[in-house]
């Protein structure tokens, strides 16, 4: 279908549809979603829309009522959401797209009940350690949910606990902690989900096999080592100089693994994205910017390399779909 849809938008564009007659023609061919399929689109995209709003407005509503209700109130009423939650959780199943966005409502609104304790008893804690319980809590429901999307709120989790320890501790512990040495253990860890997730899909788990999921881990990836790079490129301050070598190594590994194995466009196109700005950063550096000829050579290297890198993922794009 992909392939026909391709062809057909192929043929408008050298001129062998008539003016007028393409959705026609993608019609004739089957091609375009019917009725059916807008249906079932709008169905889960309601079910999941529901489900977060439901949490979300749970949160709100305590942030609005706060002086207003007694602390018995609070924790109660957020005890008989979770309560209502597992409980739907427990008669839809698993299976079912709505179990499913119960659970996923279930995990936040247990977040809400974190939060509400800790606001409520002033317990001392500091913030890190809510997001570090909290990913704790639902890891065992992660383990069994088997559901992508709580498995990217539970690395979301993992992140903010572990960038907010560093800014708390950073100040006492001085370059142990420092903003740089962050920036490599997020990196470590969503590489190491992004290539733990994208080897247990190609074993044979379907669910894992969502691309949406394991274009997030490659986005947060892939930001973090352009990141690092750029730092050691500029000669930042206590910049490691592990950031471009590493970074040609991240590039090589992903046009390997999304060029020639997994084909991902979307992956390719942030390496693209990736080699404008580390370009465009080393031009800025050796180039001297008190001549007005300079910010425009940086201007057309950026342009250059952007028409360059679009025609490429085009070209790899129809590559793809013969």
């Amino acid at each position: 279908m992909r392939s026909n849809r391709s062809d057909i938008l192929d043929w408008s564009d050298q001129g062998r549809i008539p003016h007028g007659r393409l959705r026609a023609a993608l019609e004739l061919a089957g091609v375009l979603p019917g009725a059916a399929d807008w249906r079932k689109f709008l169905d889960r995209m309601l079910l999941w829309l529901g489900a977060v709003m439901l949490a979300a407005g749970t949160i709100f509503f305590f942030a609005f009522n706060w002086d207003e209700m007694g602390r018995l109130a609070k924790i109660g009423l957020v005890e008989m959401l979770l309560a209502a939650a597992i409980v739907s959780l427990w008669r839809l199943g698993l299976e079912r797209a709505s179990g499913k966005a119960a659970l996923f409502g279930t995990c936040i609104v247990a977040g809400a009940l974190f939060a509400l304790i800790g606001q409520i008893y002033q317990t001392g804690a500091d913030t890190y350690e809510l997001f570090a319980v909290w990913a704790i809590a639902i890891l065992p429901w992660a383990l069994v949910g088997r559901l992508p999307v709580l498995w990217i709120l539970w690395l979301a989790l993992v992140n903010l606990a572990l960038s907010l320890y560093f800014l708390t501790f950073g100040v006492f512990w001085g370059m142990l902690f420092a903003p740089q040495k962050l920036l490599w253990l997020l990196f470590g860890l969503n590489t190491l989900a992004l290539v733990v997730w994208e080897g247990l899909a190609a074993g044979g788990i379907e669910w894992l096999r969502e691309r949406w999921s394991v274009r997030i881990l490659a986005t947060a990836s892939g930001g973090l080592i352009t990141a690092l790079a750029l730092q050691n490129l500029l000669d930042w301050r206590h910049a490691s100089q592990w950031g471009v070598p590493l970074w040609f190594v991240w590039m090589v590994a992903a046009y390997l693994l999304y060029r020639l194995r997994v084909k991902d466009v979307y992956v390719l196109a942030l390496g693209v994205l990736s080699v404008i700005v580390l370009a465009a950063a080393f031009l800025v550096k050796n180039a001297r910017l008190n001549d007005a000829s300079a910010y425009l050579l940086i201007g057309l290297l950026v342009i250059g390399l952007s028409a360059a890198g679009g025609y490429w993922l085009k070209q790899v794009a129809t590559q793809d779909d013969q």
